[in-house]
């Protein structure tokens, strides 16, 4: 029963006059309703004017504490009140097993046995809101006619007054809460007067050491033996909450504990640990007014601990979830790639479930996709997979056009739901669960997970992982999102480099181009080869950042340079040209660049540098040289700057090496002894073939932990004697 008015058999009646009087229309309809269909919660939602979305406007039975995720939720949220506006129907939650297949996300947070109707308050024309309300887990799984009659008649009567009111342009006002009268309420605050009302209801519950708490959990009455007990005082305990008043007991699973009993209104029960080293037990008797706790000294200590391995196993074992549920949360924002997000769940989902082998499904082209997967040996069962017709009735499919998850205890459950199943390969496992990996309230994949035994798959278990899938398909989403981006952007980086170097006659070529790590992995740096006779170019660069647009300006200066080479341009010229055609289109992107002009037949090279860091010359007698050139500013600033030229020998044997900035600036590393580095490197390897040469130098230019904050290009020229 709810505490409403002076008579609750008037509940009904007065709901009727609620509107023309002025008292708690929502409130005594919920209160009426509660009573006919003998339910010990609910609530009553009213849509925003202008909005989509449902604001809970009364509570009753439990307090607004234990709904306060839903307090206000969007018509699209996955939750029954919504779902019975959207369907404008009534929706039956039969129990804890029902709740975690068809709204994980409130079995996550209230992983309890009970039952529950949402329906939604209309008429013909207009839905005004929302009522949901529960019943105990020992409600028959089925609501009877009767109830769904009541439910009905009294959602339509509530529509009808809210329209009657909207019309004759009543303001809704707040209303309180429902709750019993607090269990505080002339509760005596010491031990002597037995006849009090309390203390006889609490002798009468139970004839230990009690504590009488209200819906919030707050303390109205404990006798002196609970207070020793526990190691404090009655006036310490009165009016707070048990947790907060004892330190040892402020520990989340107590609390699920107390929310379990009042929600299921089923007797519950653990054990604790009062320091040092005495073990108490604790059971809790709940009904509609709150809960009266028996505390006592557990019996032995083998006894304690297989009493204690019962909430053990459901209240801890539940926060270790949560943990590895907000760990995983942290790191699928870390994870870029498919790879990655597969790695992380074969990581860290995987082993905490028990889980031996794990498989992402994906759909292209009508058919599944295996996105990634970890434990299968046998190759023939991800072939099998991979390439099913979504028309196909296999688990797979089933879970990814309808997003509802599936769960099988045995290989004889599975075949015998999915016959089709028996012409799979033999994987070696005994137990399964599809998961639908769900994005934008869309379906975007399932996630598979096998076992090698069989197993049952507990309610708050399947909660938990159906949970996981949210979480993994939008991580999935972003990630192949990434994936295609990267492929174009690898594509595009292909494209406008060089496919192949040209052979130039008395010269050696090899360059190597590396992406840096982070980003997406596209840059600007360039090179090029430009074979025009009888004086062939070449040229590097770096256009800044690390992106599309920074990748597209680099393809339209390589093009402006070889226009500007074939148009036989002299290298000063090349580079001021350049210059302007960076100025004239205006993106606000600069970037260096390294020019140079072969003439073989004087085995000499002109340069021209913008910014760029300085060429290495190894002579044919192996010693190194740092070209400190003149030069002019990045390429894109100043419109009017000139690049001044110098002329350098280039006889058979030497060896000119060009690269961008990535090669040689690491953090913490001086640049000059980066460059210094490189020079005694090309010293001592500068004899190796050139392609040889070329890993080595990237080699000695890599970081220590493989990762790359710039993208590198690296361009070796050897001058040789012309056959």
């Amino acid at each position: 029963m709810v505490g409403v008015s002076e008579g609750q058999t008037s509940a009904r009646t007065s709901a009727a006059a609620g509107a023309r009087t002025g008292r708690p229309l929502l409130s005594l309809a919920l209160a009426a309703m509660m009573e006919d269909v003998h339910a010990h919660s609910g609530a009553v939602y009213l849509l925003s004017p202008g909005e989509r979305v449902l604001e809970m406007a009364v509570m009753a039975g439990l307090p607004r504490v234990f709904a306060a995720p839903w307090e206000r939720v969007g018509l699209s949220t996955p939750i029954p009140v919504a779902e019975a506006v959207r369907r404008r129907r009534l929706v039956w939650v039969s129990g804890q097993e029902d709740m975690a297949r068809r709204f994980p996300r409130v079995a996550m947070v209230l992983p309890y046995p009970f039952s529950l109707a949402a329906l939604p308050v209309m008429t013909e024309e207009t839905v005004h809101g929302a009522v949901f309300v529960t019943w105990p887990g020992s409600h028959p799984p089925e609501l009877s006619e009767r109830e769904r009659r009541q439910l009905k008649a009294a959602c339509d009567r509530l529509a009808l007054r809210l329209e009657r009111t909207a019309g004759e342009r009543h303001p809704m006002l707040p209303e309180p809460d429902l709750l019993s009268a607090p269990a505080s309420a002339g509760a005596p605050r010491v031990m002597g007067t037995v006849g009090s009302l309390e203390a006889a209801r609490l002798v009468a519950r139970l004839p230990y050491g009690v504590i009488s708490l209200d819906l919030h959990g707050r303390v109205g009455f404990a006798n002196a033996a609970a207070a020793e007990l526990l190691g404090t005082t009655l006036g310490e305990l009165l009016g707070t909450h048990v947790w907060a008043a004892v330190p040892w007991l402020n520990d989340p699973m107590y609390e699920d504990r107390y929310r379990a009993a009042l929600i299921s209104q089923h007797v519950t029960s653990f054990v604790a640990l009062r320091p040092p080293g005495d073990w108490l037990s604790f059971r809790l008797y709940p009904d509609t007014t709150g809960l009266t706790v028996r505390v006592s000294r557990a019996r032995a200590v083998t006894d304690m601990a297989r009493e204690a391995a019962r909430p053990a196993a459901s209240g801890p074992s539940r926060l270790v979830t949560i943990t590895q549920l907000l760990s995983l949360a942290g790191s699928l924002t870390e994870a870029v790639g498919v790879d990655d997000v597969v790695q992380l769940i074969a990581d860290e989902i995987a082993p905490s479930v028990g889980s031996q082998a794990l498989m992402l499904l994906g759909s292209q082209g009508g058919r599944l996709h295996v996105l990634g997967h970890r434990g299968y040996e046998d190759r023939r069962v991800i072939e099998w997979f991979h390439g099913i017709a979504l028309t196909d009735r296999t688990p797979g499919t089933q879970v990814l056009s309808t997003g509802v998850p599936a769960f099988f205890d045995s290989r004889q459950q599975l075949e015998r739901l999915y016959p089709h199943v028996k012409q799979r390969p033999e994987d070696g496992f005994a137990a399964w669960a599809y998961l639908p990996l769900v994005a934008s309230g869309r379906p975007v994949g399932t996630w598979v997970l096998a076992y090698e035994q069989p197993r049952s798959f507990p309610a708050d278990e399947r909660a938990v992982l159906t949970s996981l899938g949210g979480m993994i398909a939008l991580a999935l989403e972003r990630a192949r999102l990434y994936d295609a981006k990267h492929q174009v952007a690898h594509g595009l980086q292909q494209a406008l480099l060089p496919r192949s170097l040209p052979r130039l006659p008395g010269i050696e070529a090899a360059a190597r181009y590396l992406p840096a790590t982070q980003g997406m992995e596209i840059g600007g740096d360039f090179y090029d080869l430009v074979p025009t006779r009888p004086r062939p170019a070449a040229v590097i660069g770096d256009v800044q950042g690390h992106n599309v647009t920074a990748a597209g300006l680099m393809g339209q200066i390589r093009t402006g340079v070889r226009a500007f080479t074939t148009g036989g341009q002299a290298p000063g010229e090349v580079m001021n040209n350049t210059n302007r055609l960076l100025v004239d289109l205006d993106v606000d992107l600069f970037a260096s660049c390294l020019y140079l002009r072969f003439d073989p037949s004087r085995e000499r090279a002109v340069m021209a540098r913008a910014g760029h860091p300085p060429p290495l010359l190894r002579r044919p007698d192996g010693r190194v040289r740092v070209l400190d050139l003149a030069g002019g500013p990045l390429l894109g600033i100043d419109p009017e700057a000139t690049y001044p030229t110098t002329d350098i020998g280039f006889a058979p044997g030497s060896l000119l090496t060009l690269y961008t900035d990535g090669l040689v600036e690491s953090p913490g590393v001086d640049i000059e002894e980066a460059v210094a580095g490189l020079g005694e490197v090309l010293a001592e390897a500068g004899d190796l073939p050139l392609e040889e040469l070329a890993d080595q130098l990237v080699l000695h230019g890599a970081a220590v932990d493989g990762q790359r904050a710039d993208d590198v290009a690296l361009l070796l020229l050897r001058a040789m004697e012309e056959e």
